[in-house]
């Protein structure tokens, strides 16, 4: 709403009646009072088996009634095992109350459930009726607390994120205020408006006959000077302001068919909006009036002595910034209330996922785990409800309704209590599943607080991350959590972050019983909770550091590549210098000769990293010597940036060797400054403070979040250059980075060689040493350092490593017994069950070689394993399930008129006995002796399982590891002789 403070002047009462829908069971016998997150503070013995009503009404319960199972005894503790648990912000929305002057008018009176609610399938009759409390005088106040908005004239608090309201036509600053622990909103006050920049005057446009004053969006002309950091001059441009920032698109086509430049006009408007008022997401502020103030950290002592000794080569101008970075750096993270969901909803076909823009069917779970440990499952009765509370943990609270559209009214109200609302497929799924369920379900949209933008979904008083988005990011996945997972699922990230998973199921959700239902949907929303939380909020604060590097609010870091993370920073910069963003054909014309030296790899357009031609077998004692932040630190002992290298404008360059590209060296890029500061931090400062004891572990794990969002910004900075979607693309700056990468570790290895080290691999920043004497090693360390300027570091010691001949694909056990896995992978979400859990098994008899005498030990045992595998392939003795293979359908089945896939051939025999399926189904399909090849696991049999093909399946997964071991699949039932083995 615009002005949450203004009364509308008309209500649709039948939201009263929505709101007021309370039948469930709750508190142990249907609840007391209510904290501010609908937390029970009242659970006396007296209140057992009746509750006043939210007006001063006896409400029957759902105990009353209820003629399931637990409805003849008392609640168990499933029902009400959570603690009480008060104090989260008096600031936030109470429960909804009637106001006391229309309490004398209410009655209770007992209407028939919906039609489309509680009578909808699969569920049957028998609870058939709702207590309503119904008005007869509505009240604005009643409905305004599920919609208001927590619209604000002046705060403190972290800005989390900025977003443009269209109905008010300003940015808005979202806020989370510590003091009353919720988000607040401030509209932007300072008259900020949309824009672009051009090089025509208005007197040239109307020439033209593109006046764009006569548009009805159109705001003024501004004249304005920038300076250009390809031309190396200050140019003068014409500021084109706007109301609408859809106005900007539409002029700019105009301007541009004119003939005339433009410039910065397709930056999204909130974004333009954190770069004119150079804001910082993440860190503290103070809103009022048209006031935005930093409450940063003053400068101590011995943070300028830092800054001083780290960058104690720089001028003046470089450390006063990087004195700004380490305030940025030292403040601590926000701590806020975090809850998270997860819904369960009734399909007909167990393998189909229902559709949310229809939402068809009914949610008969939802689950909230929160930040302060408490567990909360809204649960829709079921007829003959059965309930097992062993599983649950004891602070969990359960409400079952007979009514669904009560429970989403209240689950709704509770989400937007919180700042930060949580899930893992929310933005594709939950959030508009339960959005357009409400709406299906007869709630007005407009009484539904969540919003549909472009690419995702959010809530109006809350934000939202979306863990599936998240932990897609491909920079996190290999720089934060080390490829730790490879499936984006939950059941993969938590097994591989948390240790732990998803609650196994036997049959498909909806034919669970009620207390399994409740542990599995439960099971969902903790292990959401967790992925953000664990290791002291790990996550949240990486979340949080990348904002505040990136510039970037929340809700947009989560869901984008790390290319715009960069693009986020690097135009920030550019508006700090009031420097002018170039365009992508100005850029251009300086990488206009293209690559000096073709790509080795199809489809790239430069050539990349040296990797070396690995061995086959097993080696013991291999160490692992890093580059620190090599191509970091090549662009800042280069210079390299998109309008350093190859520009005309240049009066002294240097060649760089190889491609021969020509780089300034009397002008400092905009790469140079931010990549090399960030990766002296990095270096200098902070890996060395993650690892201080003589810190406290809070202040360590804080270090080591900053220090892992430095890594995963500095090792990308390079290659978003190459690529062709990065706005700032330069492939001269990308091309010239490898090749001086290769030039360093031919050099490396040129002197591993004088010194008689063995390097038995190395790729790209890595050498992989056999066994080296101390003396050489340090030897080689000091030439790196004194020839290139770079550091090498130990980064891993293997006490055996097996080699499979192939690049980029080895298993190493280090010395502390940790598993290190590069490309020999059997567990892609498409491999069968059995084979993932036989390589895993593989894996742990390989992981207890420690010396060259285990070799043959081991070798027996792993063929020994292997062909206990093969044969119960032979024999069909692993289950349908053990075989099945899954795949999701990325299109609808007759979409597909060449190359039929196997999953769809197995959905098409579905389709013929009349089992609907389309896109983003999931297909359970086994390999088969007959012609077509292929079951769905719901038509098969265990005796049509082909084992000839899945034998393929078990060679695929294990041939890379026999390799290693000096033999073929066929030769598999002998033993190589050791000497060809231990490579001495």
């Amino acid at each position: 709403m615009k002005d949450s403070g203004r009364k509308r002047t008309t209500l649709d009462e039948s939201l009263l009646s929505y709101i007021r829908t309370t039948v469930r069971i709750k508190g142990g016998a249907g609840g007391g009072a209510l904290d501010d997150r609908g937390r029970s503070i009242d659970d006396s013995e007296d209140s057992e088996d009746k509750t006043e009503g939210l007006d001063g009404f006896r409400q029957t319960t759902l105990l009353d009634y209820m003629g399931g199972p637990i409805g003849r005894k008392k609640p168990s503790k499933l029902v009400s095992t959570s603690p009480h648990v008060k104090g989260h912000g008096e600031a936030l929305s109470k429960p909804v109350e009637a106001p006391p002057s229309h309490a004398s008018d209410q009655k209770l009176k007992r209407r028939p459930a919906p039609a489309e609610d509680i009578s909808a399938r699969p569920f049957k009759k028998g609870l058939s009726r709702n207590f309503i409390a119904a008005s007869s005088a509505s009240s604005d106040d009643t409905v305004l607390e599920l919609v208001r908005e927590p619209w604000v004239e002046s705060a403190r608090g972290y800005l989390l994120d900025v977003r443009y309201d269209g109905a008010q036509g300003k940015a808005v600053l979202m806020l989370y205020d510590p003091s009353s622990e919720s988000l607040v909103k401030w509209a932007d006050r300072t008259g900020h408006k949309p824009y672009f920049l051009t090089d025509a005057r208005p007197e040239d446009l109307r020439a033209a006959g593109v006046d764009v004053s006569r548009d009805e969006s159109f705001v003024q002309y501004d004249l304005v000077e920038k300076f250009h950091p390809i031309e190396r001059r200050p140019v003068k441009l014409t500021k084109i302001v706007v109301s609408d920032p859809l106005a900007v698109r539409r002029l700019r086509e105009r301007v541009a068919g004119a003939g005339f430049s433009v410039w910065e006009a397709d930056i999204k408007y909130h974004h333009n909006y954190i770069f004119d008022r150079q804001l910082v997401p993440g860190i503290l502020y103070e809103v009022s009036g048209a006031r935005i103030v930093h409450t940063l950290p003053l400068e101590t002592g011995e943070a300028s002595t830092v800054v001083q000794e780290i960058f104690k080569d720089e001028p003046e101008d470089v450390k006063e910034r990087a004195r700004e970075w380490l305030k940025i750096f030292e403040a601590p993270p926000p701590k806020l209330p975090i809850i998270a969901f997860d819904i369960e909803v009734y399909s007909p076909l167990a393998t189909r996922l229902p559709d949310p823009s229809k939402a068809l069917y009914p949610i008969i779970s939802v689950a909230t785990a929160d930040s302060s440990g408490r567990n909360k499952v809204f649960v829709l009765y079921r007829e003959n409800a059965e309930f097992s509370e062993d599983a649950l943990p004891d602070a969990t609270e359960v409400e079952i309704y007979d009514s669904e559209r009560a429970m989403l009214l209240d689950i709704i109200r509770l989400l937007q209590r919180y700042p930060l609302v949580v899930s893992f497929n929310g933005d594709n799924f939950d959030l508009p599943y339960l959005a357009k369920r409400l709406e299906v379900l007869g709630v007005p949209r407009e009484y539904v607080p969540v919003e549909a933008k472009q690419d995702y979904a959010t809530f109006r008083r809350s934000l939202h991350i979306d863990l599936h988005k998240l932990f897609g990011i491909r920079a996190l996945q290999v720089y934060a959590f080390g490829n730790k997972y490879r499936e984006l699922s939950l059941e993969s990230i938590s097994r591989a972050l948390l240790g732990k998973g998803k609650v196994e199921l036997k049959v498909p959700v909806p034919e669970l019983s009620l207390g399994k239902l409740i542990e599995y949907n439960l099971q969902d929303a903790r292990l959401t909770l967790e992925l953000l939380t664990f290791s002291n909020n790990l996550v949240f604060n990486l979340i949080v550091m990348v904002m505040r590097t990136s510039k970037l609010g929340m809700e947009d870091i989560t869901r984008s590549q790390i290319s715009n993370w960069i693009k986020g920073l690097m135009y920030w910069e550019h508006r700090r210098r009031r420097w002018l963003i170039p365009s992508r054909r100005e850029i251009e014309k300086l990488s206009s000769a293209g690559a000096k030296v073709g790509a080795i790899i199809k489809d790239k357009k430069y050539r990349g990293a040296i990797v070396l031609d690995p061995p086959v077998g097993v080696f013991f004692r291999v160490l692992v010597l890093d580059f620190a932040s090599l191509y970091p630190s090549l662009i800042k002992q280069w210079n390299l940036s998109y309008e350093t290298v190859n520009n005309p404008n240049c009066k002294d360059t240097i060649e760089v060797p190889e491609v021969g590209h020509r780089v300034c060296r009397d002008f400092k890029g905009i790469s140079n400054e931010i990549v090399g500061m960030l990766r002296d931090f990095r270096v200098r400062l902070y890996k060395k403070k993650s690892k201080d004891k003589s810190l406290r572990e809070e202040e360590r794990l804080w270090y080591d979040v900053v220090q892992s969002a430095m890594k995963v910004y500095i090792n990308a900075s390079y290659g978003v250059f190459g690529s062709e979607s990065f706005s700032l693309y330069s492939l001269p700056v990308a091309e010239s980075v490898t090749a001086l990468g290769r030039t360093v570790l031919r050099g490396t290895l040129e002197k591993s060689r004088d010194l008689k080290l063995h390097i038995v691999y190395g790729d790209t920043d890595s050498l992989f040493i056999w066994d080296p004497p101390r003396d050489a090693l340090e030897a080689l360390v000091d030439y790196v350092e004194r020839t290139y300027g770079l550091e090498l570091e130990l980064d891993k010691v293997f006490r055996a490593i097996l080699f499979s001949g192939l690049k980029k694909n080895y298993l190493g056990i280090t010395e502390d017994g940790d598993i290190v896995i590069k490309g020999m992978v059997a567990k892609k979400s498409n491999t069968p069950e059995f084979i993932k859990e036989e390589f895993s098994k593989a894996v742990r008899i390989i992981s207890k070689l420690e010396r060259p005498e285990d070799v043959e030990d081991i070798l027996a045992e792993l063929r020994d394993h292997i062909n206990t595998v093969y044969n119960n392939v032979k024999k069909k003795i692993y289950t349908l399930d053990q075989f099945a293979i899954k795949v999701m359908l990325s299109k609808n089945p007759k979409e597909y008129d060449k190359n039929t896939p196997q999953h769809v051939k197995a959905a098409m025999l579905l389709q013929r006995l009349g089992i609907p399926l389309g896109r983003g189904d999931i297909v359970y399909y086994v390999k088969t002796r007959d012609k077509l090849g292929v079951k769905p696991v719901q038509l098969a049999r265990l005796s049509d399982v082909d084992p000839g093909k899945y034998i393929e399946h078990v060679k695929t997964a294990f041939e890379q590891m026999l390799m290693a071991f000096g033999i073929s699949w066929d030769d598999i039932s002998g033993v190589k002789k050791l000497d060809k083995l231990l490579f001495d």
